[in-house]
């Protein structure tokens, strides 16, 4: 399977992490990972068969563009062959600049793209799917998103303390936070919960949790007490406890799970 990525023009490097996607040979099967509840937001084009997820029934096909945005469940996509995708990693917290949605209406579900930009957005995504090779593609969503730029109403403050909570979920606490921001803790999480779907202490919460995960799968041989106490988790028990609530899981069966797959997990820019 080929991994491919690229980094977005200097105008939307503040709101798009890169656009990356990947392509598999000819019959070649791949073991889709579970996607987990967190603080990202993603947008995925796909060149035809997009991704299945296990549902009661078997297999519940996503839309052929969409947006992922889980924030209270994760989702287990089925195995299957990948002819290609091109995914847009939004940075945390500036999903406001690039669609007038607001992303509380965006959590859990997976949404197909006119949801964010109607008709085109559904546009696009035809124009994506008929583009021949990965930098054809982004070309096409990177000139759409710079036409976008601006068309939401972001609140400055909840993108500054989303930045403070991901960048140190250890050492920030709601109360310091409200305090360096000037604000009251209600009318912080007021704001926040609006404007990202999800409470500031549930937002750091997820950020702990995919972090550790993170590290954990870039490198396997982490000890998971040491990964989990780098991202502020006081214990072992702690970090197991929102393992359960977020994955459904404990740490060991979540792990052989999602090591025995793909997973959607980038190494660092730097």
């Amino acid at each position: 399977m080929q991994v491919l990525c690229r980094f977005p023009a200097p105008p939307l490097r503040p709101f798009v992490d890169r656009f990356w996607g990947w392509r598999s040979a000819p019959g070649e099967r791949v073991a889709l990972p579970r996607v987990l509840p967190g603080t990202g937001a993603e947008v995925f084009f796909h060149d035809a068969a997009p991704f299945r997820a296990a549902d009661r029934d078997g297999a519940l096909p996503l839309p052929q563009a969409h947006l992922l945005c889980l924030r209270s469940r994760s989702l287990p996509l089925l195995p299957q062959d990948v002819p290609g995708f091109v995914a847009v990693r939004l940075r945390a917290g500036r999903f406001g600049r690039l669609s007038a949605t607001p992303l509380a209406e965006c959590v859990d579900e997976p949404l197909p793209v006119e949801a964010l930009w109607g008709a085109a957005g559904r546009a696009l995504a035809a124009q994506v799917a008929e583009a021949a090779g990965f930098d054809a593609r982004v070309d096409l969503i990177e000139a759409f998103l710079l036409r976008r730029l601006g068309c939401g109403v972001p609140d400055r403050l909840v993108e500054a303390a989303v930045d403070r909570l991901y960048g140190d979920p250890a050492g920030t606490t709601v109360a310091r936070l409200a305090d360096a921001l000037a604000v009251g803790c209600r009318q912080l999480e007021r704001r926040f919960l609006a404007a990202e779907g999800i409470a500031p202490a549930a937002f750091r919460r997820r950020v702990r949790f995919q972090k550790t995960v993170r590290r954990l799968l870039l490198d396997p041989g982490r000890p998971l007490l040491d990964a989990a106490l780098e991202q502020g988790f006081h214990d072992q028990p702690h970090f197991c406890r929102d393992c359960r609530d977020l994955a459904g899981r404990p740490p060991g069966a979540l792990l052989a799970e999602i090591r025995g797959a793909t997973h959607f997990y980038n190494t660092s820019r730097r």
